[in-house]
């Protein structure tokens, strides 16, 4: 699934997903700001729709995350596990996105280096 977004919004995020191991992997590529949240939010609630609750997020092509963004993964994250899904977040880097480690949201949220990494603890 892809979806296509019109003007400077279409510069800013991409957003694409495939099932991987029967995991919903969505990668995100762009700007996660307070300009493209809703764009992000729809699409993750299509995917979690479309594909039910067990969802990754490749965020290796992230070049900037915003407060507003993380409570939305937050979000989708507490929706997965609370109907006994698998979720985790993929190529997190500190310096694109700072606000997960100022939170002390990292030290809890799932993170993997890989999507490799991320099947190989689902089991």
């Amino acid at each position: 699934m892809t979806v296509p977004g019109n003007g400077e919004r279409a510069a800013a995020l991409t957003l694409t997903s495939a099932l991987v191991g029967g995991i919903n992997v969505i990668r995100v590529t762009g700007l996660l700001d307070a300009t493209t949240r809703d764009q992000f939010a729809d699409y993750l609630a299509a995917g979690t729709d479309e594909c039910g609750a067990d969802m990754a997020l490749d965020l290796s092509g992230v070049t900037f995350m915003d407060s507003r963004a993380l409570g939305l993964i937050v979000h989708h994250w507490q929706l997965s596990t609370n109907a006994g899904g698998k979720f985790a977040l993929i190529g997190v880097e500190y310096a694109k996105i700072r606000v997960m480690w100022i939170t002390g949201l990292a030290q809890r949220l799932p993170l993997y280096d890989t999507i490799e990494d991320a099947l190989a603890a689902f089991g």
